[in-house]
């Protein structure tokens, strides 16, 4: 049921993974009993609720409901899609992916290795194109050696109109479309849409290319271009040299975040390795998460101009809903004239490297600024930085951080603290996510089935799977599911819960089995064992009695018995006088 990746080959990744610690490497667990609890990273929380259980190797949050396995977790968490997280998965224990193991899930054309292949002309084009000297020569002028040019596979693309069309001939153009590499002409064909600049590849945490972007070597605009949006790459999500950035960034404990793709080489060049660069947009907060997850401090650096400065405004207003305790925010404002290329070759690694411990704290910058918008030796001037700070501190999540704040706009409005709070409340907790089961976890409405019962112990404790008999002859709703559960617990005992729900990846029950893997519901806390074979027990008898009374209906309907039949007939009539219980559970 998993589709073109063989369901024993899932089973075999699923087994040598440990949910427990494919979670922790990205969000901090602390054990609960037998299981792992944290704060859901899947949506805004105070109080952990967010659940990792090692038996069933499953996830569940009780405040927003998501839940699934170790392959649903890297498909929601890292943005990957199904074939994606199962080949990650099977590096991670050290198995090759199956030679027929084709994507099950397509959304269009494979584009990574399209995306490996561009990557490779451009670099190809740096080294040997006749008119890469102009490329060279900007490269050197910025202080970029060989070695790290090779760091981050640093390219060219020719000035010409079909260069990559013609070296990536084997593609057809709608895919090379689809990878954001050419252009359509409006009257047929199309062209490279990189010409005459040099190639920053865009990879993923992973190293693997998603995209590109390219500075002008003349005086063309845009001066710096990206590749559009695609399946792959996503502005508002990636960061310019995290792969490279990432070990660096969890020894430090911080990551530094710059403006472009020069700014990020240039730190490298000098031994500051822990800078990433926006893509030509606004720092998001999915940015800020994702350095969130790897650091406990994030450092943008800006110019010291009115531009660096509204551009730090915009980090801080991403930031305030993502500050919770134990996460900082700092700005570094470079002097007048002044870049991290320019800077760190006149004072130095070192000299950076200070300039960050004395980066400014977010609390300092957000009072000075809007502080100079107003006359703080006026009550009306106090007054409104009180109106200007409310909207945005009201973003800022219950903690020391949101108390600091309050005690420093009491201190300069010269309200009591007790009213400040009172005024500018912290928000409260993130509704549930979009698309999952109510708060608390999954409830069906009404009276649970005995099917649904049984197909929900079964995936919460496979092993009961020695309870199980021969199955009663039903049509009742989802006794397909359970036939085929109990088929595959006999044919491959010992799976795990996520094991057997993955076993119906890509079909229609998945994402139901899922929400029942995760099912509170009081029958299935008491003794499992015993439970199931009730349960097992009254749809049997309730089968035979549904039966009894199709046949009874049949009879009446029937007329003209024979002596047989109409002794039958009056014993199912007995029957039903006696009272049988309501089969429509």
């Amino acid at each position: 049921m998993a589709g073109r990746i063989p369901s024993p080959f899932i089973d075999a990744v699923l087994a040598r993974t440990d949910i427990v610690e494919l979670v922790g490497t990205r969000v901090p667990l602390r054990k609960a009993g037998k299981d792992h609890k944290a704060c859901c990273p899947f949506h805004e929380e105070r109080t952990p609720s967010f659940t990792v259980s090692a038996d069933k190797q499953f996830y569940h949050c009780f405040g927003c409901g998501a839940h699934g396995t170790a392959i649903t977790f890297l498909m929601e968490y890292e943005r990957l899609g199904f074939v994606e997280a199962v080949t990650e998965l099977a590096r991670r224990a050290g198995l090759d992916m199956p030679e027929d193991g084709a994507p099950l899930r397509p959304a269009g054309p494979d584009l990574r290795p399209v995306l490996v292949d561009a990557s490779r002309y451009f670099q190809e084009a740096l080294r040997h194109h006749p008119t890469a000297a102009r490329a060279h020569d900007y490269l050197k002028g910025r202080g970029v050696t060989g070695a790290i040019a090779k760091t981050f596979h640093l390219g060219y693309a020719p000035a010409v109109w079909d260069g990559l069309l013609g070296a990536l001939s084997q593609y057809d153009g709608k895919t090379l479309e689809q990878a954001g590499l050419v252009i359509a002409r409006d009257q047929g064909g199309y062209y490279d849409r990189f010409r005459d600049r040099v190639m920053f590849p865009i990879e993923d945490l992973q190293g693997r290319v998603i995209g590109f972007g390219g500075r002008v070597l003349d005086r063309g605009e845009p001066k710096y271009l990206n590749s559009p949006e695609t399946v792959l790459f996503h502005k508002g999500r990636e960061l310019y040299g995290l792969p490279q950035a990432v070990k660096t960034i969890e020894t430090e404990k911080r990551a530094v975040v710059v403006e472009g793709y020069m700014d990020v080489i240039a730190l490298a060049q000098h031994g500051i390795t822990h800078a990433v660069a926006t893509l030509g947009t606004a720092t998001t907060r999915e940015h800020l998460e994702r350095l969130f997850r790897l650091c406990p401090e994030v450092v943008f650096c800006f110019d010291g101009d009115r531009a660096g400065r509204d551009a730090a405004w915009r980090a801080l207003e991403q930031a305030l809903s993502v500050l919770r305790d134990g996460r900082q925010v700092t700005f570094l404002f470079l002097p007048e004239g002044e870049d991290p290329d320019t800077l760190v070759r006149r004072e130095g690694p070192e000299g950076f490297r200070q300039r960050l411990h004395r980066a400014v704290e977010l609390r300092q910058f957000f009072f000075d600024t809007l502080s100079r918008q107003v006359d703080l030796t006026r009550d009306d001037g106090r007054a409104r930085l009180f109106e200007l700070a409310k909207p945005f501190l009201s973003k800022l999540p219950q903690g020391a951080l949101h108390e600091i704040m309050m005690t420093r706009l009491a201190e300069l409005t010269g309200l009591a603290g007790d009213r400040v709070r009172a005024l500018v409340p912290p928000p409260p907790p993130s509704p549930a996510r979009p698309g999952r089961g109510p708060r608390g976890g999954f409830s069906p409405k009404g009276s649970p089935s005995l099917v649904r019962q049984a197909i929900a112990l079964l995936l919460q404790a496979p092993a009961l799977i020695g309870e199980i008999g021969e199955l009663p002859a039903c049509d009742r709703p989802g006794m397909d599911v359970l036939v085929a559960l109990v088929a595959i617990l006999k044919e491959t005992p010992g799976l795990s819960t996520a094991a057997v729900v993955e076993r119906f990846g890509g079909t229609e029950h998945h994402q139901a089995l899922l929400r029942l893997a995760a099912w509170e519901y009081p029958a299935l806390v008491a003794d499992q064992a015993l439970q199931l074979r009730e349960i097992m027990d009254r749809l049997s008898e309730q089968t035979q009695r549904e039966s009894a009374q199709k046949r009874y209906r049949f009879l009446i309907k029937k007329g003209n018995l024979s002596a047989s039949e109409q002794e039958e007939l009056d014993r199912l009539a007995v029957h039903r006088r006696t009272g049988a219980p309501d089969i429509s559970q």
